[in-house]
């Protein structure tokens, strides 16, 4: 799934603002200009073509009826999601078609670890893929929310399907930002706050979850300000600042960020 953000000229100031770009600006203002201000192409990954893949089958299974919820459905859809993105998302993504083969069987063996997490006969999803574009006073969220349900005790729940690999539970905290603001969001949409935040990692698998209310929703509500400010700050300034740390390895700009440029060149001119 894809979040995007739509820069304005600074002369009329930010326009929209997803929680994924959010979150980028909150992690490296600079990664947040590679991609919501300059827009730069990231060469994709096998590992993204699986998320896509698999959020897509998994969005679908919920369209068949409850009993035809079963592993096997869910590796067709995977399959046929496949062949619906690959020539238009990840085209030339594979060498070989062995090495598509490999992916595609690690892909369903991943897949197979969702019904080790819940039972998807037991429940149909109030919103799936729900499409938002919220109005909070004066800023404007956009994004798409994986899944929203009630479970059998009666609590509003938020889950994010995650294909790449769980964190350590004490780092896991972090991952939920953007989550909190979607329960944000849908306390907006519908008067009424979710009781719990959910990721649901397939690889492990692992799940995490958080309750949240209101009082953490009027955080998020004034953080999400702050953050839209400085935002237009930046972009009236034009000063992005690097904020290099342990994530910057699975950097696609890494080779022109000025954190490793200035040092290259640091390096070079000392040595010569």
């Amino acid at each position: 799934m894809t979040d995007q953000i739509t820069p304005v000229p600074a002369a009329t100031g930010l326009a929209t603002l997803s929680p994924s770009r959010a979150s980028d600006f909150k992690r490296c203002p600079q990664l947040f200009k590679y991609r919501a201000i300059d827009r730069l192409d990231e060469p994709s990954t096998i590992y993204q073509a699986r998320g896509t893949t698999a959020h897509l089958a998994l969005q679908r299974l919920f369209d068949l009826p409850a009993e035809s919820r079963t592993p096997e459905a869910l590796f067709d859809l995977f399959r046929e999601s496949w062949v619906e993105v690959r020539g238009t998302e990840f085209e030339g993504l594979f060498d070989s078609v062995d090495d598509e083969r490999t992916w595609g069987v690690e892909s369903l063996e991943l897949l197979a670890n969702y019904f080790s997490i819940e039972d998807p006969t037991s429940f149909d999803p109030l919103e799936r893929e729900l499409d938002m574009l919220v109005d909070l006073d004066g800023i404007v969220i956009r994004g798409i929310l994986d899944r929203m349900e009630e479970t059998p005790d009666g609590r509003l729940l938020i889950t994010d399907y995650k294909s790449g690999k769980a964190p350590p539970e004490r780092y896991a905290l972090p991952a939920f930002f953007a989550l909190k603001i979607y329960a944000l969001l849908i306390r907006r949409r519908t008067g009424r706050a979710p009781d719990a935040v959910r990721l649901m990692y397939l690889t492990g698998p692992t799940v995490y979850e958080i309750s949240v209310n209101d009082g953490q929703l009027d955080a998020m509500d004034k953080q999400l300000r702050a953050l839209w400010s400085a935002i237009e700050r930046a972009m009236e300034r034009n000063e992005f600042p690097p904020r290099p740390g342990r994530l910057c390895d699975w950097c696609s700009f890494q080779d022109m960020c000025p954190a490793f440029v200035d040092q290259v060149v640091e390096v070079t001119a000392a040595a010569g």
